[in-house]
């Protein structure tokens, strides 16, 4: 989740609107907690690459064409899991994303339903909050 816009990116559109199309909603469950990224130097990037062996052919020709390495997540704190339905009318108040990314075999990615947390009000069944120790 983007924590300064609230948005977050979901599941493949198409996918979506076929599980609505067929049964009037569909159900996510979300999870919101603090994340922590991986340090400046990578160093858990360097020790996942090592453990699967290398480089993958897809982070090999990613480097051939000069495109960033987003950071890793390294520890996630659970404070808050979300149950939303999303409807139709959901739909028309959200967005789509990566419609022009990519796989790692190359292939156009499907474009996905992007939600402002904000604009939702009946979407939103029910939450539970978690108290915990930690940052």
């Amino acid at each position: 989740m983007n924590t300064s816009s609230h948005q977050i990116i979901v599941n493949a559109s198409e996918a979506i609107s076929a599980g609505i199309k067929e049964y009037g909603s569909v159900g996510l469950i979300l999870a919101i907690g603090k994340v922590d990224y991986n340090d400046e130097n990578r160093n858990f990037q360097q020790w996942h690459s090592v453990l699967k062996g290398g480089l993958s052919d897809y982070e090999k020709e990613r480097i051939k064409r000069g495109a960033w390495s987003r950071l890793r997540k390294v520890s996630f704190r659970l404070q808050q899991i979300s149950f939303i339905q999303i409807t139709d009318e959901t739909l028309i108040k959200s967005g789509s994303f990566q419609s022009d990314f990519r796989n790692s075999n190359g292939r156009p990615r499907k474009s996905k339903v992007l939600i402002d947390l904000e604009k939702l009000d009946e979407e939103i069944i029910h939450f539970m909050e978690f108290k915990g120790k930690g940052k």
